[in-house]
């Protein structure tokens, strides 16, 4: 049934996708596929640089205690990352960041929606992993939780030793 919502969940991000990509109306003619590809190369490249310059200001925000600044920072920093889904879709790390921004925002539910997308493109990714981890802590279940410690188990990285102190109750998420 998760696998189901999943898909859907994907199906409609990438059906507006598609409802927004379509001909200019001019049938090829007279463009520069080398410019086009150029300009939204660059586009993508801006919206992302500019969700993850969004992200960091609101931590910034987060660590003064100013909460609703920090708010919303995170949430146009979902808008690029909408956007930048729009010109690159399929991209693990924009749903990673959908994912950590909608947490933050205490949207847990479409926070886990967007790591699970990220899980479902790249399995292994160890940030991903860690985020989600750290999800199931927050919303008390600890067995999936667990789950994404095994995978990180054999990654000999600093997100294994990261979450396994948060499902310890040995530290606070950092996140």
């Amino acid at each position: 049934m998760k696998k189901i919502f999943l898909i859907i969940s994907i199906i409609l991000i990438f059906t507006n996708y598609s409802f927004a990509a379509g001909s200019d109306g001019e049938g090829g003619k007279g463009s520069d596929n080398a410019t086009n590809n150029r300009i939204n190369k660059e586009n993508t490249q801006s919206k992302y640089k500019y969700a993850v310059k969004n992200i960091n200001k609101a931590k910034k925000y987060e660590r003064k205690n100013k909460l609703k600044k920090a708010e919303k920072y995170y949430k146009k920093a979902i808008e690029y990352l909408f956007e930048e889904n729009k010109l690159n879709p399929a991209n693990p790390d924009t749903f990673n960041y959908l994912g950590f921004a909608h947490r933050k925002i205490w949207d847990y539910e479409n926070a886990e929606i967007y790591y699970a997308i990220s899980l479902e493109l790249d399995p292994t990714h160890v940030g991903i992993n860690e985020y989600m981890g750290e999800l199931f802590v927050v919303t008390n279940r600890i067995d999936l939780a667990k789950e994404r410690l095994d995978v990180l188990k054999n990654c000999d990285c600093k997100e294994y030793s990261e979450l396994k102190a948060v499902i310890d109750g040995k530290k606070d998420s950092k996140y």
